[in-house]
């Protein structure tokens, strides 16, 4: 097992942010993980993780050390979190993050060459965020006529007027991830789709 201090890579499971990195190794695989550090957690006994400095746990294949963020729905109580690492960790089509009574956050993963699907909402404005991957944004006044087009890519945005349809199509080559906000709510509290099938979309 060997282990180099990096801060430049980025960890594939995110927990902490800007904090420094190992890059590990685990025993029982020949796959890298890197980590943030875990600042005040004591390592005792006898375990590959003694390898590693005192205090400073690595995540490993197994899931034991870094833990990943808790992507559940929060609302409506306040409410704080990271979410563009929220959003990078969520590997489900939809996961309702927070609903209140007159907005929801919701994250949301595009596989490769899927889309939303075609849809319009009559009563809610949407907003969109994507934080990685990329893809074409379509809206219009009717199914048959999206006359509004644009690609899309990391950091950006797409404002989705109430009664517009729209659809946003997967043109790269990995999930595209992207929170969504509906005001007011478009989904009942806790909503989770693992699929777009599962959506029904």
């Amino acid at each position: 097992m060997g282990s180099m201090y990096n801060t430049n890579s980025k960890w594939p499971y995110p927990c902490f942010m800007n904090a420094p990195l190992y890059t590990s190794q685990n025993m029982y695989s020949d796959k890298v993980y890197q980590c943030p550090y875990f600042p005040s957690i004591p390592i005792y006994g006898l375990s590959p993780y003694n390898q590693f400095p005192p205090q400073y746990i690595p995540y490993t294949e197994q899931g034991k050390g870094c833990v990943p963020l808790n992507l559940k729905d929060y609302g409506p109580e306040p409410f704080v979190i990271n979410i563009e690492e929220a959003a990078k960790q969520n590997d489900n089509f939809r996961t309702a993050l927070w609903t209140g009574n007159h907005l929801q956050l919701t994250l949301m993963s595009i596989n490769v060459g899927e889309d939303i699907g075609l849809e319009m909402h009559p009563d809610v404005d949407q907003f969109l965020r994507i934080e990685e991957g990329r893809g074409i944004v379509k809206m219009g006044d009717s199914k048959n006529n999206l006359n509004f087009q644009r690609k899309v890519y990391e950091d950006y945005i797409i404002i989705i007027p109430a009664g517009k349809w729209h659809n946003l199509i997967n043109t790269g080559d990995k999930p595209i991830k992207l929170y969504s906000i509906y005001a007011p709510p478009n989904h009942p509290h806790g909503t989770v789709h693992p699929t777009k099938k599962d959506a029904g979309e």
